[in-house]
């Protein structure tokens, strides 16, 4: 029976399919038909989401859709509100690309070919995969949604090919990490399908309690690799700062504030709701992945130069905030504190959706940026706030609400992770009063490090003098970015404001995770004033917010009454008898971050290089003075280049295996297929 989940999510399929055939329509036309399909096929997400979350589920069988499993679909609370955060990114996405993807002034961006046929397809396709995911219940329907998921995000991140080749490469990188991912969430959900004698996702939670504790590991573990990988988790991420920099801003904002949520979804749904939970390693390893990933994702974040870069370095350090609350949830119900569990898991969601809406606006932001300026250097940006207004006070609210302090919405979320983690100490066993300081600490430092972050980014990004010659010709962009822009901080300030208003929805979407929830009152009660479950704290981002307006407004209004009296007269301020300061004198991205190298440089290792050139007839002279410094991704650097060194070399050595001899190859096969007979009579 079809209610109104059902009918929603019907309509935003069929629009999606709609926009996906406007690709056929006249260039002219193309990008504002697709756009605004997209963004009405999100705008059904988002409704058929929230009326998941408020209590009506919706299932559907299609026997006759795929041969021999069919395609079941089901939208619960959980997948609900993924569902629903999916479409919010859809909608400011596609109002944004409307005006993104057409040609920029005087046909500077013409022929990049965002407004091509085939990208302009695959964008609504990718809105319909990432809704398709959370809404999959059966092995077979969500292995297809994910697949087609990465291959139509991996289309797209490689729309600019021809301009760039550091495109190529990081489509490459994409498209290895994310089949290697698929592979083993394969082999994992095959594995739980065979041995649970069914594929439905209800058949699965139903033989889950009795499968030998080997093979539910087996699962879990595989699974929560794929997942991992997804969702950019330290040492999977490599793929991330790579890929997001390089596509197309608004599907930067696709993949980095609602792709990466489905490897969270992923892993809540297969440990926490079919595999109903484990034993407390299963969450300590999803715990400390997390907080490595948090750690490690800011460090790179508050040292990087491309806008685009720290942006996807931090996606990496709040998905690893994320999994932290995820895998306390986990814990903490092993240890039976079943509702510091819940409040923990309906933090982590939270965070989730904070972290899509600021996330969306950064990125489109910083699309803005580049399409006017043409770089996403920092070090080559700045005086941005006169040409480009409306783009500057938007990254700005997007910056505020993503560094962790009032009135934003990160530090709603981050918040009531910190209380779940502190308040479960007193009754959360032995291992868990060990590791929640941990984390603890992890929080707060990823959180003050966020600050530093993101300051560097607007303050060095946006304000004082412009630093190269795009900076200086910059323009405000088209009505149709800056209106999806609009969009999403106005979603950030909604959240951030009123967090209150969804967390019935959260309560009932963590319900569904039947390891966490614990029965009796919601986890998170209040619209105004937030108060968690079993503690006695509270807290109100509106009553805080309106409180710092208000010393502002007095603080102001103080300082002119002292001032009125008093004579002004403009003087320009000391410059050491050197002239008036000019752009080069000023901080930039890489001089701001250097005291931080410092502190963190044995997990950064920097890289420096310095070139002293004397002059030709003298070698105690000095011609020029050339200095390099630049931190690369040590994990990608110690970890990958040895294992694709030795790929490389075993390619070369195995050259010879293969000499085009059929006779060869039939000998391969069967000694092959001799072998697995033998392994298989011999372990059975």
């Amino acid at each position: 029976m079809t209610n109104l989940t059902g009918a929603a999510f019907g309509a935003a399929l069929a629009l999606g399919l709609l926009a996906a055939a406007g690709a056929a329509l006249p260039r002219r036309v193309r990008p504002a038909a697709v756009g605004g399909a997209t963004a009405a096929a999100g705008a059904a997400a988002v409704a058929a989401g929230l009326s998941a979350m408020a209590g009506r589920p919706w299932s559907a069988w299609l026997p006759d859709l795929l041969p021999l499993a069919g395609v079941r679909l089901t939208v619960d609370p959980l997948g609900g509100l993924f569902i629903a955060v999916t479409g919010a990114v859809a909608v400011c996405a596609a109002v944004y690309a409307t005006g993104y993807s057409r040609p920029g002034r005087d046909g500077a961006d013409a022929g990049h070919g965002l407004d091509g046929r085939a990208v302009q397809a695959m964008l609504p396709l990718f809105v319909l995969a990432m809704l398709l995911v959370p809404a999959a219940a059966s092995v077979t329907t969500f292995l297809l949604a994910w697949e087609l998921m990465a291959i139509t995000s991996l289309l797209l991140v490689v729309a600019e090919h021809r301009r760039r080749a550091s495109v190529g490469e990081a489509g490459l990188w994409y498209a290895v990490m994310t089949h290697l991912g698929l592979v083993t969430i394969l082999a994992g959900l095959a594995g739980f399908a065979a041995a649970s004698h069914g594929e439905s996702f209800d058949r699965l939670r139903e033989a889950a309690g009795g499968l030998p504790p080997a093979v539910r590991s087996a699962v879990f573990v595989a699974t929560l690799a794929g997942f991992a990988s997804k969702a950019g988790i330290v040492p999977l991420h490599v793929w991330l700062p790579r890929a997001h920099p390089e596509a197309p801003s608004h599907v930067s904002a696709l993949m980095s504030a609602a792709m990466v949520n489905m490897g969270v979804y992923g892993i809540v749904r297969v440990g926490l709701d079919l595999l109903g939970g484990g034993p407390s390693w299963w969450w300590l390893l999803v715990l400390a992945a997390g907080a490595v990933s948090a750690l490690y994702g800011i460090l790179q974040a508050v040292v990087a130069t491309d806008l685009k870069r720290l942006l996807a370095y931090s996606t990496c350090e709040n998905m690893g905030l994320v999994l932290i609350g995820v895998g306390a949830a986990g814990l903490l119900s092993v240890s039976g504190a079943r509702t510091m569990a819940a409040l923990a898991l309906t933090a982590a969601m939270l965070h989730v959706v904070n972290h899509a809406g600021f996330k969306t606006l950064l990125f489109l932001a910083a699309g803005s940026v580049l399409r006017a300026t043409g770089t996403r250097d920092l070090d080559a940006l700045g005086g941005l706030r006169s040409p480009m207004p409306a783009t500057t006070a938007l990254f700005g609210v997007g910056a505020l609400m993503a560094s962790a302090l009032p009135p934003g919405s990160a530090f709603v979320s981050e918040w009531l992770l910190l209380q779940s983690l502190v308040h479960a100490l007193p009754d959360s066993g032995t291992v868990a009063a060990v590791t929640m300081p941990v984390a603890v600490a992890v929080v707060a430092l990823s959180a003050g490090l966020a600050i530093a972050a993101f300051t560097k980014a607007f303050g060095v990004g946006f304000l004082a003098r412009p630093r190269g010659a795009g900076a200086e010709r910059a323009r405000e962009s088209p009505p149709a970015m800056i209106a999806g822009m609009a969009l999403a901080a106005v979603g950030c300030v909604a959240a951030a404001l009123a967090p209150g208003l969804v967390a019935g929805g959260l309560s009932r979407a963590v319900g569904v995770a039947a390891a966490v929830a614990g029965p009796g009152a919601d986890p998170v009660t209040g619209p105004v004033v937030l108060r968690p479950a079993g503690m006695p704290s509270t807290m109100s981002p509106l009553l805080i917010t309106v409180a710092l307006l208000v010393a502002a407004v007095v603080l102001t209004g103080v300082l002119r009454a002292a001032a009125a009296g008093r004579a002004r007269r403009r003087a320009r301020p000391w410059d050491c008898g050197a002239g008036p300061a000019s752009a080069r004198m000023e901080y930039t991205a890489t001089s701001f971050a250097e005291p931080l190298v410092r502190v963190f440089d044995d997990v950064l290792a920097p890289e420096t290089d310095l070139d002293v050139t004397p002059v030709e007839e003298s070698a105690y002279l000095i011609d020029s003075v050339r200095y390099r410094t630049g931190v690369a991704d040590r994990i990608e650097h110690r970890l990958y280049r040895p294992v694709l060194a030795a790929a490389r070399w075993t390619g070369h050595a195995a050259r010879p295996l293969a000499n085009g001899s059929v006779h060869r190859y039939v000998g391969y096969g069967f000694y092959a297929f001799t072998a697995m007979l033998i392994f298989l009579a011999v372990t059975r």
